[in-house]
């Protein structure tokens, strides 16, 4: 399987080097500077399930405009604010033929993916890992998590899919086909959005929210309001992962914050708010349903956002 993979980040990189150790022909699309340090130090990624350190196959937006080469499949893992011009770099390497598969975090990234190139290019992918790109250029994998579930979200994709599959299967991990990959990225979706409303709302961690007096009554407010934008939606959270949801954020034990609360915390310039807030919230106001939680913690994302661009 000839596959392109857009950019060797934290998500990109981790699963670009799986795919190599699987027997992938992989191809990386990258940046001048990115191609500079890959070519100076290789592709390095350490984890507990394998280190990778090798030199990799790297091209750039002129290099795949000029090229001829038909990918099988094109793996994006970019954040949503940068989706725009995700969508131009991989728009020449896109053939009849060629599948898509998104390691984005919503569900709205797939609406304009589709309104972009066709549903019959797109399929569905979840992963579900911790990986950060280091300032040496090497990506860290924290833990042993690591979970992919691809599926065909048109029955033209499914031998696709099940092509990538038996490659990504190979590899340390939890990996799987699903019939109904459109349940599983709201299933994530809904995780995430409540996750990062929260921890991005009260600046802290779910263990730190939860020995709150009233943190996780909060918080069951707003798992309710993300699940009442499920339940509209026609994807409503089955009753286990619903169970999964309220054991990980009600744990008083659980240091952990969304990756977007991290961010902040960071200092990042820019957010995924409009893709993992926003649309819940603007969802929720298109039903009619009261998401206070969610809007509160959309504007403080806001304030963050302008602030940042200020310089504030």
């Amino acid at each position: 399987m000839k596959i392109l993979v857009l950019g060797a980040g934290a998500i990109g990189g981790y699963y670009g080097a799986r795919l190599i150790e699987a027997g992938a022909d992989v191809t990386f699309l990258v940046r001048p500077g990115r191609a500079a340090r890959l070519a100076a130090d290789g592709l390095v990624v350490r984890s507990e399930l394998g280190e990778f350190r090798q030199p990799v196959r790297c091209v750039d937006d002129a290099g795949v405009r000029a090229s001829d080469v038909a990918y099988d499949l094109v793996l994006l893992a970019c954040k949503g604010y940068d989706l725009a011009s995700a969508m131009d770099a991989i728009a020449p390497a896109i053939g009849p033929q060629t599948r898509i598969l998104p390691f984005l975090n919503g569900v709205s990234v797939y609406e304009r993916l589709d309104a972009r190139f066709g549903r019959a290019h797109v399929m569905g992918g979840v992963s579900q890992i911790a990986t950060m790109l280091d300032a040496d250029g090497s990506i860290a994998h924290y833990g042993k998590l690591d979970v992919v579930i691809v599926g065909a979200r048109e029955p033209v994709q499914q031998a696709a899919a099940e092509a990538f599959h038996a490659l990504i299967r190979t590899t340390p991990g939890t990996r799987s086909v699903s019939d109904n990959i459109g349940q599983a990225l709201w299933n994530k979706w809904i995780h995430i959005a409540t996750a990062a409303l929260m921890t991005c709302l009260m600046r802290g961690t779910v263990g730190e929210i939860a020995r709150t007096q009233d943190g996780k009554a909060l918080m069951r407010r707003a798992m309710s309001e993300s699940l009442a934008v499920a339940d509209a939606e026609g994807y409503p959270i089955p009753a286990a992962v619903v169970t999964q949801m309220e054991t990980r954020l009600l744990d008083e034990n659980l240091d952990w914050m969304a990756s977007m609360a991290r961010d902040i915390a960071n200092g990042a310039p820019r957010l995924e708010a409009d893709d993992v807030v926003g649309d819940l919230v603007r969802r929720a106001a298109a039903f009619g349903q009261d998401a206070p939680i969610a809007q509160a913690a959309y504007c403080h994302l806001q304030v963050y956002e302008g602030q940042q661009r200020r310089g504030a």
